[in-house]
C-alpha cells in the first residue's frame, strides 16, 4: 500500500469546491503575494491559543473578584474549549458561503471583542466573552490547515510547521507575560486580559489586504461534489473514525486540564504565581518539540502504535509526577508533559490525513474529530475543578486524568493501525 500524500490530504474546509475564473483570478492574485500571505498567517497563528493561555496564571485573582468556586472558576476555561467544538461544526459551511479570508478576518475581529467582552465588571460577561472567543478559535483552527494547503501546494508541511510554531509561540507569550503585565497595568488583571486584543487587532489588519485581493472570488464558487447525506453519514458510522476522533478528544481533554489548572496546582503548593507563570509558558514552548517530530515520524511509519505508547506514557509520567513532587519536580514535569502534549496534539492531527484516503474524507474525518473532540475535552476542566473543590486536594483530579491517559493508549492503538476509514466501516 503506497504512502498517502500528506499535502494532497491536509484537510481543507472548502473541499468540495472549485473556484470559478473570477476565483482562479483572484487565487493567483493572493500568490503573487507570499509575503503578505505570511504575514497573516503568523499573526493569525499567535492568536489561536493566545486567549486561553492568558487566563490560567490569572484564574485565582478572576475567582477572587467575581467569588467563584473551583467548578465555576474551570467554567472560565471550560466555555471556549466546548465552543471549539460549536465553532467547528459552522466553520465549513461559513468557508463555503463567504470565502475562507472573509471568514478569518470576521473570527480575528470576533476573537479580539471577545477579549474585550471577557474583562466586563460582569460574570455573564465573563462566560459570554469565553463563547466569543472559543468560537472565534474555533474558526481559525479549522480553516487556518485548508488555506494553507490552498495557497501553498508545494510547501503544505513546511507553512504547517510554521502555522503551529506561531500558535505555541503565542500561547507561550501570553502564559508568561499575563502576570508581569498585571503587575505593571497596577495589578489588574482586566487590563492583562484585554491587552491580548491588541494581538488579535492587528492580525485582523494583516489579513484586510488579503480579502480586499480575493474579493472577487467571494460568491463565485462552484460546488463540485454536493453535500449528500449519505456520505455526511458514513464518517459516523465508521469505528476507526471514532478511534481517531476519541483519541483528539481524550488528548485534548488531558491538555485543557493543564491549560486550566497547571498553574494553580503550583501556587496550591506554595510556589508564587509569577514562577508558576514561567513554568506554564516553558510547557506550552516546549510543546514544538514534540508538535514538529511526532507528526514527521509518523508520517514515515506504516503504523503509529509506537509513537501512540510514547505520548501517552509521557503525558502519564508528567501527571504523575505533578501528583507526588509538584513543585521539586516542576521544571521536569512541565518538560516531560510539554513534549507529550505536542507530540499528542501533532500525532492526532496527523491521524486524521494518514486514516483518510482522500482530501474529502479528511475534511469530514477532521471536523468529525474536531466537534466531539472539543466537547468531550471541554468537560476536563470542569470535572477536575469540581473534584478538586469537592476533596480540597489535586490528588483525584490528577488519577482521574492518569485514567484518561490509560483510555487515550488503547483508543489510540486502535486508530494507528494502517488503515483508511471506509464508508460504514
Amino acid at each position: 500500500m503506497s504512502r498517502p500524500d500528506l499535502n494532497e490530504l491536509l484537510p481543507d474546509a472548502e473541499a468540495g469546491v472549485r473556484p470559478s475564473p473570477e476565483g482562479v483570478a483572484a487565487r493567483r492574485a493572493l500568490i503573487a503575494h507570499p509575503v503578505v500571505l505570511l504575514i497573516g498567517i503568523v499573526l493569525a497563528s499567535l492568536n489561536m491559543r493566545a486567549a486561553l493561555a492568558s487566563v490560567s496564571p490569572l484564574i485565582g485573582e478572576i475567582s477572587s473578584t467575581f467569588g467563584l468556586s473551583s467548578t465555576a472558576s474551570s467554567l472560565v476555561t471550560s466555555v471556549p474549549v466546548l465552543f471549539l467544538g460549536v465553532g467547528a461544526m459552522v466553520a465549513p459551511w461559513l468557508a463555503r458561503r463567504f470565502g475562507t479570508e472573509v471568514v478569518l478576518l470576521c473570527a480575528l475581529v470576533l476573537l479580539g471583542t471577545g477579549i474585550l467582552v471577557r474583562v466586563l465588571p460582569s460574570v455573564f460577561a465573563l462566560y459570554g466573552g469565553g463563547v466569543l472567543a472559543g468560537t472565534a478559535i474555533a474558526l481559525l483552527n479549522v480553516l487556518m490547515p485548508g488555506l494553507i494547503k490552498r495557497d501553498f501546494p508545494d510547501r503544505a508541511a513546511s507553512m504547517t510547521s510554521v502555522y503551529t510554531g506561531a500558535m505555541i509561540g503565542g500561547a507561550t507569550l501570553c502564559a508568561a507575560a499575563s502576570v508581569p503585565l498585571e503587575k505593571a497595568f497596577g495589578n489588574s488583571w482586566q487590563a492583562s486580559l484585554a491587552f491580548w486584543s491588541l494581538l488579535a487587532a492587528v492580525a485582523a489588519v494583516a489579513w484586510l489586504p488579503q480579502v480586499l485581493i480575493a474579493r472577487g472570488r467571494t460568491g463565485h464558487e462552484i460546488r463540485t461534489a454536493p453535500a449528500t447525506a449519505g456520505p455526511a453519514r458514513s464518517i459516523w458510522r465508521s469505528a476507526l473514525a471514532w478511534q481517531v476522533t476519541l483519541f483528539m478528544g481524550l488528548q485534548s481533554l488531558w491538555s485543557y486540564v493543564l491549560i486550566a489548572w497547571m498553574p494553580t496546582i503550583f501556587t496550591d503548593h506554595g510556589m508564587s504565581r509569577s514562577t508558576a507563570g514561567v513554568i506554564f509558558a516553558f510547557n506550552n514552548l516546549i510543546q514544538v518539540a514534540g508538535a514538529f517530530g511526532v507528526p514527521l515520524l509518523a508520517g514515515r511509519m506504516r503504523s503509529q502504535r509506537p509513537l501512540i505508547v510514547l505520548v501517552t506514557s509521557m503525558v502519564a509520567v508528567g501527571y504523575a509526577g505533578l501528583m507526588i513532587a509538584p513543585v521539586s519536580g516542576a521544571w521536569l514535569w512541565s518538560a516531560v508533559l510539554g513534549v507529550g502534549q505536542g507530540g499528542a496534539v501533532g500525532l492526532a492531527l496527523t491521524l486524521i490525513v494518514l486514516r483518510s484516503g482522500d482530501a474529502q474524507t479528511a475534511a469530514r474525518l477532521s471536523g468529525m474529530a474536531q466537534t466531539v473532540g472539543y466537547l468531550l475535552a471541554a468537560a476536563g476542566p470542569l470535572t477536575a475543578g469540581a473534584v478538586y473543590q469537592a476533596t480540597g486536594s489535586w490528588t483525584l483530579p490528577i488519577a482521574l486524568v492518569l485514567g484518561v491517559c490509560a483510555a487515550a493508549l488503547v483508543v489510540g492503538l486502535f486508530a494507528a493501525r494502517d488503515r483508511k476509514v471506509q464508508a460504514g466501516g
